[in-house]
């Protein structure tokens, strides 16, 4: 099958294995041996699918011009699936009218295939968050220690509930630095931000940490803890996420149940046998769902 991805990214062909920015899009085109195109741009040749991510910043996109390059079209989600309904009102009636051109959707999580069939009416379909391993696989043995939070002091990110709760883990807590941080955060005396990064490097400095709170309202790629899942980091986070659900089960509480949260952090803490438990499935059921050629098999059955 050939396939061709089309995004806001400026440049054209193939994704090496060995990419130092291997984020998620980028691991679905390796994947799936695809060729990335702009999305303004105009393919040299036909593709029996041609995949869409839609410019959050410019919703304003006329599917069908590419409809000539491909025998079927489909739009990934981007985002959660309310963000689109943070534009004008006419930039909705825009998105919504561009999605329902598609011929199927992909999505991230269970919720949200349920959330656009309802919406459109067409057939979605989960493409899960995936990593490349190629260049993170020998990664060397460290003395784990510290907690990390998953996402900055924003509503999208919900850095506040996973910082009261890192609390309890009685360690320095680290950040990282995202497009969304607040400025005032770098006042927080305890809180202590990583800079900017490019993907291996950031598998790298994680893979320093002994724990992991990403107690996140909004559902995407959940790629914060499919990450934490590969290292054998115990992570906890709210349900929803399929990526939190299937990695790390135990440590899955209920929107805004911060109270088992903080029990779960401290059970971490103070039971090794727990904690053993909890970082060797994660591992596991990250090998069991997320690897490249589980994701290979799913996507082509």
């Amino acid at each position: 099958m050939e396939i061709a991805f089309f995004t806001e990214g400026n440049y054209q062909g193939k994704v090496s294995r060995d990419n130092l920015n291997m984020r998620t899009d980028l691991a679905w085109i390796c994947s799936l041996e695809a060729d990335h195109w702009n999305i303004n741009e105009s393919p040299n040749q036909q593709y029996d699918l041609g995949i869409v991510i839609i410019p959050k910043n410019n919703p304003q996109f006329e599917l069908n011009k590419l409809k000539q390059y491909c025998n079927k079209i489909a739009v990934m989600q981007e985002g959660p699936n309310w963000y689109w309904q943070d534009y004008s009102l006419q930039q909705q009636i825009w998105y919504f009218n561009t999605i329902q051109e598609a011929d199927f959707m992909f999505v991230h999580n269970k919720s949200d295939k349920k959330y656009y069939e309802g919406l459109t009416g067409k057939e979605c379909k989960i493409l899960p968050s995936l990593m490349i391993e190629d260049s993170i696989k020998d990664l060397p043995k460290v003395k784990r220690e510290n907690i990390i939070i998953g996402g900055n002091f924003c509503s999208w990110y919900s850095g506040f509930d996973s910082y009261i709760i890192a609390q309890e883990a009685e360690c320095p807590i680290y950040i990282p630095s995202m497009g969304r941080k607040i400025e005032d955060e770098e006042q927080m005396s305890n809180l202590n931000h990583l800079p900017y990064m490019n993907w291996v490097e950031w598998i790298k400095t994680l893979n320093n940490f002994k724990y992991g709170v990403h107690l996140m309202r909004t559902h995407a790629a959940g790629t914060f803890a499919l990450n934490c899942a590969y290292l054998g980091i115990p992570c906890i986070g709210y349900e929803g996420l399929d990526t939190q659900e299937k990695c790390h089960p135990d440590l899955t509480v209920k929107l805004g149940d911060l109270a088992t949260a903080k029990e779960l952090l401290i059970l971490l803490k103070t039971d090794q046998n727990f904690y053993n438990k909890c970082a060797f499935w994660a591992k596991q059921n990250y090998k069991s769902y997320y690897q490249d050629l589980t994701f290979l098999n799913n996507f082509y059955g």
